[in-house]
């Protein structure tokens, strides 16, 4: 039975990948492969381990990853919202607006800035968020803006590797006291600086990025929008917002969604008693609310994140035996891997390959219950890189991926045909300075 529940994986996986030739949405595998994996596991009667990795009964540990599934979707949903709002109020049009470089190699090496820096101060799934709608703005042409999406998408995850609040995985091995702010700065800030610089030099010679943005034929400065009176305080407290939500996670040691609802509710509420307009009518009060923004979010991404992470929690949760001990089938790969592979470093960097195929999350948590170095070892900043950045290698290998994916439709093949190889180069350049760093500083 555990073979037909890899396989239904396996299976569901490719559906994924090939979504555009097979003509399916890509959240039907998803949400078939999560509910029958789980219920593959219910009628096999097949063991489960817990986050503990001990033997438990079937319904907490469904539970325990139903809930924490559903952090990452309120999460999503809070900020997708957030992000939304300010653009029904044209707030990202202050930023758009300033920017007038139509050359595609300058707009490309800024978004790199802007993500790496914007997502170690959110995390890479708002960063990415607010940039993909920003590139709205600055590229008509989707053919052309989903190069810089998937830019902004490799600078994402590079900028979160080295922030504690960054990237998910980080912030594990942060609560976790695998790694602390200070040490994971001073190791990762180089890494993460070469994993997104490497593919910029790149890319700065290919033809995608050479050469003007084509604007839209009725309006030679299209992306200037008009700014109505709310444009500003609506983008300030969006950010605002956005930004708050790391620093209320530190002072209450709250998940993360947590804040995302003090965010949304604080911008909802500001939205209600703001005036976007001198002669604003209760009959278009409507078009500024937060109701038209919940309807203009992407709900499929949503469900497609629902059923790939409970998916990947029914693999994480199976119970394998494995050298006389009982653990969840991905530690069990994970403690083949590491049979297999004696060193170190090398397990990790395939590691971080592997992230970009499976879930980056419970790769780390089983890296957790595999390793006891203490805080700060060389081993856990190399984990936080590895899982941080490998993602960007698939457009399904992250969080900040997924949700490109879903705002933008980007098709997996054409990812993997055109991106793949600079994300690549990004990762193996960044692992090769982390190396050098370590070797500097011990």
């Amino acid at each position: 039975m555990l073979t037909a529940i890899v396989a239904t994986f396996v299976i569901g996986y490719l559906l994924i990948v090939f979504e555009h030739p097979l003509r399916l949405d890509k959240s039907v595998p998803a949400l078939l492969m999560g509910a029958l994996i789980w219920a593959l596991i219910s009628l096999s009667g097949l063991p489960v381990v817990d986050h503990l990795h001990q033997i438990s009964s079937l319904d907490p540990v469904l539970l325990h990853h139903t809930g924490k599934t559903a952090e990452i979707l309120f999460f999503l949903l809070g900020a997708m919202t957030i992000v939304e709002l300010v653009d029904l109020h044209r707030g990202f049009a202050v930023i758009t607006n300033r920017i007038t470089t139509t050359s595609k190699t300058r707009l490309m090496w800024l978004l790199c800035v802007l993500s790496f820096f914007l997502s170690a101060t959110l995390d890479n799934l708002a960063a990415t968020i607010v940039l993909v709608s920003l590139l709205r703005r600055l590229v008509p042409d989707r053919e052309e803006r989903l190069w810089f999406v998937s830019m902004a998408v490799i600078g994402a995850n590079a900028g979160g590797a080295w922030s504690p609040i960054g990237d998910v995985t980080t912030t594990m091995l942060w609560i976790g006291k695998k790694v602390s702010t200070l040490g994971l700065i001073e190791h990762l800030v180089l890494p993460s600086i070469a994993c997104i610089a490497v593919p910029a030099l790149v890319a700065s010679f290919m033809k995608p990025f050479r050469g003007p943005i084509k604007l839209a034929k009725d309006d030679s400065l299209s992306r200037n929008k008009e700014l109505l009176l709310s444009s500003q305080t609506m983008l300030w407290v969006g950010i605002g917002a956005l930004v708050f939500v790391p620093i209320f996670k530190t002072i209450t040691h709250l998940p993360p969604y947590v804040g995302m609802m003090l965010a949304l509710g604080f911008v909802w509420m500001v939205s209600e008693y703001i005036h976007p307009e001198e002669d604003f009518s209760e009959e278009r009060r409507h078009m500024y609310s937060a109701h038209k923004a919940l309807s203009r979010v992407e709900l499929s991404s949503i469900t497609f994140f629902l059923g790939i992470l409970l998916a990947v929690g029914g693999l994480e949760s199976v119970a394998v035996s494995h050298n006389g001990h009982t653990v969840g089938f991905l530690m069990y790969l994970a403690e083949l891997l590491q049979e297999a592979v004696p060193n170190q470093n090398i397990v990790v960097m395939l590691l971080g390959v592997l992230s970009a195929i499976v879930d980056n999350v419970p790769l780390v948590a089983a890296t957790m219950g595999m390793y006891t170095q203490p805080i700060d070892d060389p081993l856990w900043h190399f984990i936080a890189y590895a899982a941080g950045t490998g993602g960007s290698m698939l457009i399904i290998g992250s969080a900040a991926g997924v949700a490109a994916m879903g705002m933008e439709r980007i098709n997996f093949i054409w990812y993997l045909k055109n991106i793949t190889w600079l994300a690549a180069l990004g990762f193996v350049a960044g692992a090769l300075t982390f190396l050098g760093v370590t070797a500097v500083i011990g």
